[in-house]
């Protein structure tokens, strides 16, 4: 008999296949209480610094009492969801207030220089994402760092899976090795419809260990989480993508896989559909409790969908194809998702 998971981060149950899991949801969250417009049901707010002002006490709430893990490191490093230059109102990408948020309290709580993280890929360079986004403002105003993990040294390391035979070679960046990371990923899907989360905001920076072999997305994720280990992991549901932008107001934090499987209920998807997230619940049943908020009355409010096709004029693709024309001058309509 397969024994019971118990994740940290209680409502109704998630139905899971015959092979799978149970999961009953129930993690750590904070409702932030901010209204804004341009979301579904809120008033988004443009300027960054009332954004923060109303961020800061939710997230020194949130986080509370920074883990020796934080509070001895030389450096931490920050990795925000920021794959491509989405407006932040539409809950495509972290919002840098949220980030603004979280370097003003870890800056205060520790000693450790902060960088924020972020890739360069074939679409677009992290810096010039990062720059529309208002990633530098944070960076100017606070003692941290922005830094593109595509240009640092990486380290080629054995990643071992419990459900699986043979080890995975991985190539990944050493300051998300040697440092204490801290992800906060954006509520929304990929394009193939599971939930973004903690596990494929890490494995956007890794790559397969060995040339010419290729790794899927789903593998991808799941090593990344394992060989890296963050340290502290903060969902962004501040202003979610559920088919459409909708104003979630809350933040979660918790272990990286309670956090995946919150933010899969909340979009109404199943556990068993997300390759990735069901192999890490394992066979048995999982419980993930949730403090802090009405979960059951925030799932009831959250829209339910998926990206829009590619060929699609939904507005989100509008607003991402104007920043991203805006910033980097080429006239290629953007992709929605980028597999790294």
């Amino acid at each position: 008999m397969s024994e019971a998971r118990s994740l940290t981060v209680i409502g109704e149950s998630v139905e899971r296949g015959r092979h799978g899991a149970g999961v009953s949801v129930a993690g750590d969250g904070v409702t932030t209480g901010v209204s804004r417009s341009g979301p579904r049901g809120s008033h988004w707010t443009s300027d960054i610094d009332t954004r923060m002002a109303r961020l800061e006490q939710p997230v020194r709430d949130l986080i509370g009492p920074v883990d020796d893990s934080l509070a001895e490191a030389d450096e931490i490093t920050i990795v925000p969801d920021v794959h491509y230059p989405f407006h932040p109102s539409t809950g495509m990408v972290t919002d840098p207030a949220v980030i603004g948020a979280v370097t003003t309290y870890l800056g205060g709580e520790t000693s450790s220089n902060l960088v924020v993280a972020g890739s360069s890929d074939d679409s677009i360079d992290f810096d010039r994402t990062a720059a529309y986004l208002g990633y530098t403002a944070i960076e100017e105003r606070f003692d941290c760092r922005l830094h593109d993990l595509s240009t640092e040294r990486d380290s080629r390391i054995t990643v071992s899976l419990p459900d699986r035979s043979e080890t995975i070679e991985l190539s990944v960046p050493d300051s998300l090795l040697e440092n204490p990371v801290v992800v906060v990923p954006t509520l929304r899907p990929v394009e193939a419809g599971p939930v973004a989360g903690v596990m494929r905001t890490l494995g956007c920076h890794v790559e397969s260990g060995v040339e010419g072999r290729e790794i899927s997305a789903a593998l991808r994720a799941r090593a990344a989480v394992n060989a890296i280990d963050p340290d502290l992991s903060i969902l962004d549901a501040t202003t979610a993508f559920a088919g459409e932008p909708f104003a979630a107001e809350t933040l979660f934090t918790g272990e990286a896989i309670a956090l995946d499987t919150i933010g899969t209920t909340l979009l109404g998807r199943d556990v068993n559909d997300d390759e990735a997230l069901s192999a890490e619940l394992g066979p048995g049943t999982s419980s993930v409790r949730v403090s802090g908020c009405d979960f059951d009355s925030l799932r009831n409010r959250v829209p339910s969908g998926g990206l829009p096709p590619r060929t699609s004029t939904h507005p989100a693709v509008s607003v991402a194809y104007g920043l991203y024309a805006m910033v980097s001058g080429d006239a290629v309509p953007p992709q929605l998702e980028v597999d790294r």
